[in-house]
């Protein structure tokens, strides 16, 4: 049984706004392992070691919460930190008018509960991480440049397909490898 680690999620193109907190990070915060801009996407589901020959029945179940929608608009905006400022952790930046994306994303968690991956526990926050914290210091100047982007538009974004992605760790970064591609609005 051939395993890969596994995600489902919707990429996201790096604006020049996002480009631009990624940059400021990179240059004056060096706790912070960030994400690369080609990688940014919003994660619907975290799979884990998933086996091959469930692929087919992933791309079914993913085209079957996107059935009945049709692409749609989200906004790109603000920013903040998991699980909160006195312990960071996580640096995202957020997104507005989600309502579909958690309605997809828990029509996702709820199928693939029944082949076997385990359901969240969490309530689903829709997000993009652009950076993980390896250390509590510079907490300061990380929440300087987060509040510098506060209310920022860093894009609007059409959402028109999700991705079941496959994602090879190594020593400069992940490596995401798109299997399968489901368009939404196709049913």
């Amino acid at each position: 049984m051939a395993l890969f680690r596994g995600f489902i999620a919707i990429d996201v193109k790096a604006s020049s706004e996002i480009s631009n907190i990624i940059n400021e990070f990179k240059k004056s915060v060096t706790n912070i392992k960030l994400v690369e801009p080609k990688n940014i996407h919003i994660t619907l589901k975290f799979l884990g070691d998933t086996d091959e020959n469930l692929i087919s029945k992933i791309k079914g179940i993913i085209e079957e919460s996107v059935e009945d929608i049709n692409p749609f608009e989200i906004k790109i905006k603000d920013t903040g930190v998991f699980p909160n400022e006195n312990y960071i952790k996580v640096i995202w930046i957020g997104i507005k008018n989600h309502e579909q994306i958690a309605e997809i994303a828990k029509k996702i968690d709820d199928q693939l509960s029944k082949i076997g991956f385990k359901k969240e526990k969490r309530k689903f926050s829709p997000h993009i991480t652009i950076g993980r914290v390896k250390s509590g210091k510079d907490k300061e100047k990380i929440l300087q440049i987060l509040n510098k982007y506060k209310n920022v538009d860093f894009i609007d974004l059409k959402i028109d397909s999700i991705k079941l992605k496959k994602s090879e760790l190594n020593p400069k970064g992940p490596i995401y490898t798109t299997l399968k591609e489901i368009k939404i609005g196709q049913g």
